[in-house]
């Protein structure tokens, strides 16, 4: 306990008795009496051979119960077992290689390393470092191709997190770094330790092909990232179609049914090979297992399709549509639940397009706006 806070009263004896009060507050002074903590008491880390002086092998974490003056900042030392020094300890408890470590010359380093306390007098305490020497890198990274759809409103992205590269390496203890070439880097990121691309805001229209590459510290291996923009039209909200899909996850949908269900889609409802699908927004329905995925079709010649139109062709083409993922619904409107007839119900679209949705897998991602549909009964 740091402090107490006392009330202390004086009462005379006369008649009628009278009293005052006054406060007295007692801090307790810190004395130097824990000792600094590792966690854990013990280490064990790999280094492998070949890498450069300075590389960093281990972090040590080191707590102190008593108050701050005696605890932080703590004094760092190796005692023993660096008698060739052949590594460095800062003084923020990062354990480095000093020298070009030899798998071949020795295979384990055995350390006592000591951490100091600020308080007077000051207390210590040891922990073990076991180092290994391992043999470097042996296997090259292996990275799958990713393929990002981004759906934005018009000149309105307003960017964020639109996938992960998913890198694997046989090497145990190889560590992958993630890197993207320079020149693109005004338009897109990506995380060096996780490989999480980010784009930028502001995105054009169009197709933007990724200069990114994968490192375990001796190989490096491009990847092929795409990134297709599409930005929407006004025109599209006013003309499009719900079908909503049962028993289904997002990135499921993404990852093992959106492209055949694309094709098989195109087939089924456009006229000409020139007409454009266009996939607005994957949505799933609240308090349910079904997921809604919101599409409009674009005339080759100018325009688009009416919404009774497609669903005729989607009625036709269920069947088919079916054999790649199971159907729930067709939806032009979603008047569910509101006395009213079919034609005298009115449907209105909004889409937020600041509210990103983003439905990553290993090979492909998808990023979408939010949807909002608002209906209301014209009886």
């Amino acid at each position: 306990i740091s402090g107490y806070s006392l009330v202390i009263q004086a009462r005379d004896s006369g008649t009628p008795p009278l009293s005052s009060s006054v406060t007295v507050n007692v801090d307790i002074s810190d004395v130097n009496d824990n000792n600094p903590v590792f966690t854990p008491a013990n280490y064990t880390a790999v280094i492998q051979e070949n890498k450069p002086v300075g590389t960093s092998i281990l972090q040590l974490v080191v707590t102190d119960k008593d108050s701050f003056h005696n605890g932080p900042p703590f004094t760092f030392t190796i005692l023993t077992g660096n008698e060739e020094e052949e590594f460095t300890l800062d003084p923020h408890g990062v354990l480095r290689s000093a020298v070009i470590f030899k798998h071949m010359v020795s295979t384990e380093y055995v350390l006592c390393v000591q951490a100091k306390d600020s308080g007077k007098p000051q207390q210590v305490s040891h922990a073990y470092v076991q180092v290994r020497v391992i043999e470097e890198s042996i296997h090259k990274p292996t990275a799958i191709p990713l393929e990002i759809f981004i759906v934005t409103m018009e000149d309105d992205f307003p960017g964020g997190v639109i996938g992960k590269i998913h890198a694997t390496d046989q090497d145990v203890y190889d560590v992958l770094t993630y890197t993207l070439k320079s020149e693109q880097k005004s338009l897109f990121k990506v995380n060096s330790h996780d490989g999480k691309i980010i784009a930028l805001g502001g995105l054009d229209n169009g197709k933007y092909v990724l200069n990114v590459s994968v490192s375990d510290g001796r190989f490096q291996v491009p990847i092929d990232v795409v990134v297709h923009v599409e930005q929407l039209l006004q025109e599209m909200l006013q003309n499009t179609v719900t079908i909503r899909f049962e028993n289904v996850s997002p990135e499921d949908f993404v990852g093992l049914h959106m492209h055949g269900f694309r094709r098989t889609l195109r087939n089924a409802v456009l006229s000409q090979k020139q007409d454009s699908l266009h996939i607005i927004s994957i949505q799933p329905v609240a308090g349910s297992n079904q997921l809604d995925m919101l599409f409009a079709v674009q005339i080759h010649s100018g325009g688009f399709y009416k919404p009774a139109y497609l669903i005729q062709k989607l009625t036709n083409a269920r069947r088919h549509l079916e054999n790649v993922i199971r159907i729930s619904a067709i939806l032009e409107k979603n008047c569910s639940g509101l006395d009213c007839q079919e034609q005298h119900c009115e449907q209105s679209l909004s889409i937020d397009s600041h509210s990103l949705m983003t439905y990553s897998t290993a090979r492909i991602s998808f990023v979408c706006p939010r949807f909002y549909r608002n209906v209301r009964c014209m009886c």
